[in-house]
């Protein structure tokens, strides 16, 4: 009973974690899936750069929208409309969350010119005004053209400006490499070593000794969060430095995303901790596991935004908890935002994480 008493729970879970960390350090899988793949995708995007296959356009509460110029801009698959309210579309736009604002003004019945558009863009979304405006200058002429071309133009273009902050395409590549990274980890990570402990009976000389089924999970957790916090912090870093990565408030941003990294991980354990479980033998974790990543990672907003895809999936790319993370990670850095500020993101990807979990408890064999 003495033994027992002087045994220390938090000393054992500390083994467990060094001897996992070191484990995971030899594995080449974690090295692949957690630095090598999300570092490959960021210098390519770094270096080459990239957009996206839609420009969201913001509708002014006053614009004319009963025009052949409107209804031109409206027939154009490249263009998705958004309608708010002015406050609301200048936030975006000065967020880049948007290319430009677009009011089309009639002008007196004695007017030379019938119409005035008004073109508001932000140097946050650059390379979406210079889209749009190519797209205005060009619905401009042909209506010119189909009116008369001897008369005077029916419609004018009033390009202005918005300052705001210049958004490249690390912004957006870099948070989804995070998840990316943290994805892999947390899913074929957990269910690859505890389906590998349980079948190497390693589990079952555990309960041997005296440490605690709650230490063991909690040593395993620890060194993926130690892990994924170093990948996490090379990976900011390295775009930061080498690519200009925006951290608005800089070292407060990098802890936030830090803390978000945390958050994500040990959401996305629940559903490794699943897989472990389900599998039967150590080949078909890969494809248990892949269903629930390469959805994920194709649809959530990782490598392209969610509004490149057609309206009829835009559902499903807003159930997955990867897009959550996704969001909430774009708006911190970018933003500057804090985990406060992103709390409806944070609140789905909780649900998530209480399901995966609910369903972890009940299908989890230690033996």
């Amino acid at each position: 009973m003495n033994t027992n008493k002087q045994y220390n729970q938090f000393r054992a879970m500390l083994a467990v974690t060094r001897a996992s960390l070191r484990s995971i350090l030899r594995s080449p899988s974690a090295v692949v899936f957690s630095i090598a793949f999300p570092l490959i995708f960021i210098i390519v995007f770094g270096f080459i750069g990239g957009g996206n296959f839609t420009v969201t356009v913001g509708v002014h509460p006053d614009c004319d929208t009963s025009n052949q110029i409107f209804k031109m801009l409206k027939s154009r698959p490249e263009v998705n409309l958004s309608y708010d309210s002015l406050d609301a579309l200048t936030q975006s736009l000065s967020r880049g969350h948007i290319a430009a604002i677009i009011n089309i003004e009639k002008t007196k019945h004695d007017s030379l010119t019938p119409m005035i558009i008004h073109l508001q863009t932000s140097s946050a979304a650059r390379e979406g005004a210079g889209v749009i405006t190519l797209f205005m200058n060009h619905a401009i002429d042909k209506a010119n053209l189909d009116a008369n071309p001897a008369v005077h133009p029916i419609a004018e273009l009033k390009p202005q400006e918005l300052e705001g902050r210049p958004y490249k395409s690390i912004d957006f590549i870099l948070p989804g490499m995070l998840g990316f990274s943290l994805l892999s980890t947390g899913v074929f990570g957990t269910a690859f070593v505890f389906y590998n402990l349980r079948s190497t009976l390693v589990l079952k000389r555990f309960f041997a000794t005296p440490i605690r089924r709650l230490y063991i999970v909690m040593g395993e957790a620890l060194a993926r969060v130690t892990f994924a916090t170093f990948t996490s912090s090379f990976i900011i870093i390295l775009g930061y430095l080498a690519f200009g990565f925006t951290l608005v408030h800089g070292i407060t941003t990098f802890l936030t995303m830090l803390l978000l990294c945390f958050i994500g991980l040990f959401i996305f354990m629940g559903f490794g901790f699943i897989v472990s479980s389900v599998a039967t033998n150590e080949s078909v974790i890969p494809v248990f596991a892949n269903l629930i990543t390469l959805p994920q990672f194709l649809l959530a907003g990782t490598f392209f935004s969610t509004y490149s895809f057609p309206w009829w999936l835009q559902p499903f790319t807003k159930i997955l908890q990867l897009t959550y993370f996704n969001y909430s990670m774009r708006k911190i850095a970018f933003e500057g935002l804090s985990l406060v500020d992103v709390w409806q993101d944070l609140a789905v990807l909780g649900i998530w994480g209480v399901v995966a979990y609910l369903v972890a408890a009940k299908v989890f064999k230690w033996e």
